[in-house]
């Protein structure tokens, strides 16, 4: 009797749990007294006056416990943008590739630990690779840049911070196309440092296209943002500047791994609710639960600096005043998307400069009226660290 009623309360509480609909309808639940919101909003109104010191661009959008309590945009961010999010596309490749684990167990026998770098995962025509070390690269070494593919520094070894000589030039969807990242040479055996390396976050990108027979991009259309309820959303493929790995109209030939997803605010809310919730939306587990909760904290395959499956993590405390269960994944133009569970919280700070809100990237339609007045604005100094600073001013909100 026991045990039924655990389960009926279990499935109660599940069913009770809340999720967003999709914006058209209706969207994000909100308070209808802010009183009742349990956060200092004058603190927030602080801490979106400090994201317009940050960036040109951008805005600050707060769920706790579920309720969308806070949402403000400046120049050309609004929550029907679509800009060029850069890096923090890395993070929905990791999901990409959690999804594909799940859905197809018997392709990864190790797991985390099985060897990807190797004619069944990729593709044929790059192997054999003159460095026989990249046949012992694993899927978790590739997920946390400890692979040791070349990427830009500061690099990490045991822990220590280095600076290494002739660092590659690590520049967004310019090093992600395939040629690029399946040649990229190794500063280091596999495993034994960590150097951020958008090449490195590339593959993965393959690896889903080659094992599910589609773009990632048509993979998380199908697997992730419809069941999650995302409006317009797509990635900056057009890049005629590009060197190869394009068509005659400039378009990228494969989903870039690396970065360029281009996602509305409140969808970008809805991701980072799905990891709040260890995979899981509604009664679908989309990613398998241990796999999102090792996204937030270190893992042991990259046992050098606090970086997990293409997020940075708290769980050494570093960024002091915020929980240690904390973990987020930023992008040039000062985006970041947070995720604390302790605090049932997540944060988007949308940023991005002029050029990311082109909307020639991505040619998605953008249904409002950019305000172009601060187009041409420029930072009054050093702001320092913007992403750990926003965190602690947003968790300061919270009185915590």
């Amino acid at each position: 009797m026991k045990r039924v009623l655990s389960l009926v309360l279990g499935v109660s509480t599940l069913l009770a749990q809340y999720f967003p609909p999709p914006d058209s309808k209706g969207g994000w639940r909100t308070h209808s007294d802010p009183s009742k919101t349990g956060v200092d909003m004058a603190k927030l109104d602080a801490a979106f006056a400090y994201t317009q010191q940050t960036t040109p661009h951008g805005g600050l959008l707060v769920v706790k416990n579920g309720y969308l309590v806070y949402e403000k945009y400046f120049g050309r961010g609004h929550r029907e943008a679509l800009p060029e999010l850069a890096s923090c596309g890395k993070a929905f490749t990791t999901v990409a590739l959690g999804m594909l684990m799940k859905q197809k167990p018997g392709l990864f026998p190790e797991g985390l630990d099985t060897r990807i770098f190797n004619a069944k995962f990729l593709p044929a025509e790059y192997f054999p690779q003159e460095d026989k070390r990249k046949e012992a690269i694993t899927l978790g070494q590739v997920l946390s840049m400890s692979a040791g593919m070349k990427g830009t520094n500061p690099v990490y070894v045991k822990g220590q911070r280095q600076t290494w000589e002739s660092p590659t030039e690590d520049n967004g969807p310019y090093s992600t196309t395939d040629a690029f990242a399946m040649k990229q040479p190794l500063w280091c055996a596999p495993g034994d440092c960590y150097s951020y390396s958008t090449a490195s976050s590339h593959i993965p990108a393959i690896l889903v296209r080659t094992q599910s027979g589609m773009e990632m991009e048509d993979y998380m259309r199908k697997n992730l943002t419809a069941p999650l309820g995302f409006g317009t959303w797509g990635y900056a493929m057009y890049r005629p500047k590009l060197k190869g790995g394009i068509d005659t109209n400039g378009r990228m030939l494969h989903t870039p791994g690396g970065g360029s997803i281009a996602v509305r605010s409140t969808d970008m809310l809805r991701f980072g609710y799905l990891m709040l919730h260890a995979g899981r939306w509604g009664k679908k587990q989309i990613l398998d639960a241990e796999f999102a909760k090792m996204c937030g904290r270190s893992v042991k395959y990259n046992p050098h600096f606090t970086h997990s499956f293409n997020f940075n993590v708290n769980d050494d405390g570093h960024l002091s005043g915020v929980p240690k269960d904390a973990y987020w994944k930023g992008g040039a133009g000062g985006y970041a998307i947070y995720v604390v569970p302790s605090l049932d919280l997540v944060i988007w700070k949308l940023g991005g400069n002029t050029s990311q809100y082109d909307t020639a990237l991505t040619r998605l339609p953008v249904s409002y009226k950019p305000d172009a007045s601060r187009d041409d604005w420029k930072p009054a100094g050093n702001i320092g660290d913007a992403t750990g600073k926003t965190l602690q001013m947003v968790v300061a909100a919270l009185g915590q």
